[in-house]
Parts: structure tokens; sequence; C-alpha cells
């Protein structure tokens, strides 16, 4: 009972501290993998069609997810649609 009290209590907290971290400025999220630059250079490379997936994320450090979701957006497929789970 006590427990559940104060995890209550740091939840409150925790929200409170992030809107206010929202309205300062401060809280922004994890940063993209790949800089617009090197985005650039991702898409080039996948419409020259000379390296496979794999090699491009390899290439940029980045997984090859990374590799497909840009494409993707290229697209403007939404990102929900293309999911190949259920």
């Amino acid at each position: 009972m006590v427990a559940e009290f104060e995890a209550d209590l740091i939840r409150m907290r925790t929200r409170e501290g992030m809107a206010i971290a929202k309205t300062r400025g401060r809280l922004k999220g994890r940063a993209p993998s790949l800089s617009p630059s090197r985005r650039r250079h991702l898409l080039t490379l996948v419409d020259a069609g000379d390296h496979t997936h794999t090699e491009l994320a390899e290439l940029f450090q980045v997984s090859r997810a990374t590799v497909y979701r840009e494409i993707r957006k290229r697209s403007g497929a939404p990102l929900e649609a293309t999911s190949t789970r259920p």
C-alpha cells in the first residue's frame, strides 16, 4: 500500500518535471542516427543500386532497419502501413 503510494508520487513528479522541461524546450528526445547530409548520401547510394541494404547499413554504421526506414520516409509511405508485423 505504501509502495503504491510512493510509486504514484514518483510518477506524478516525473510527469511534472517532463512538462516543465517541455515548456522550457529542453525535452528533445533521441537524436537521429543519420544527419541530413548522411541521409542524402545514403539515398544517393540507394538510387545508384551498387550496394545492398546490408552493405549500406555497415557503411553508415546503422541498422538495416534504419536504411529501410529512410527509404520509406523518402517514398512518403506511412511507416505503419508498411509494417510486416500482424
